[in-house]
């Protein structure tokens, strides 16, 4: 089937091409929490889903995790979408290559104003952990906000090539853990190697590695596993 390019079209019938243009309006958004935030906690996880999630159901891996301990917070991603012709199921993106640079801006204020609104004491981890999409979110708030983190954490996503040593060296004790699965259907050995240099270049020290046997899917065991290393 013959792809339609709009713009020949517009060339050919003469049509006059339109104008892209801007507005700024208030909106609100969700954000998913699991268990109490109390003197007992040691732990605040703020957790970025990836593409298809909403936060109400991503949180729930994190319900292994010690409940007294350990804080979660799942921010929701804005783009919200049918995923089957069924119009049953909904999952949710963060962005896309259209309109990025402004569609980035709109996120990192929404995740501004969701750490404004809870208010985090400063007595406890914060742990950064971004799944799929989620990575490039997380590293871009830490990395444009300057957001005070202890670890953090890169689940099956892909940093992106626009950072420098420069953007991270504001934390020089953070610590990094990458995981991903195995068997990984969106990972090849290259992009894996090529993940591991740029996280030895842009960030203050080494990540610890994280493989499990599996496909591209949350892993709770790992993130067990960055919890009880944290609180040693």
């Amino acid at each position: 089937m013959k792809l339609i390019n709009y713009f020949d079209i517009c060339k050919e019938k003469k049509i006059r091409m339109s104008h892209q243009n801007q507005v700024s309006y208030q909106t609100t958004n969700t954000y998913s929490t699991l268990n109490k935030l109390t003197d007992e906690t040691k732990n605040i996880w703020i957790a970025c889903h990836g593409i298809g999630f909403l936060s109400k159901y991503f949180i729930g891996y994190f319900e292994d995790l010690n409940p007294k301990e350990n804080y979660i917070i799942a921010p929701q991603a804005p783009s919200k979408y049918y995923q089957t012709k069924a119009y049953k199921y909904i999952g949710a993106s963060w962005l896309t290559k259209e309109n990025r640079e402004l569609d980035t801006e709109n996120i990192l204020n929404y995740l501004d104003a969701l750490l404004t609104k809870e208010s985090l004491p400063t007595d406890k981890n914060i742990i950064l952990m971004g799944f799929s999409q989620g990575v490039s979110v997380v590293t871009r708030w830490m990395a444009q906000r300057h957001i005070t983190c202890d670890h953090l954490v890169l689940h099956s996503g892909s940093i992106p090539d626009e950072f420098d040593a420069q953007d991270f060296n504001y934390l020089p004790e953070l610590k990094t853990s990458i995981i991903y699965g195995s068997k990984d259907e969106y990972l090849t050995e290259e992009k894996i190697q090529t993940q591991f240099k740029i996280a030895s270049t842009i960030f203050p020290n080494p990540a610890e590695i994280l493989k499990f046997e599996g496909k591209h899917e949350m892993h709770k065991a790992s993130l067990e596993k960055v919890a009880s290393a944290i609180n040693l």
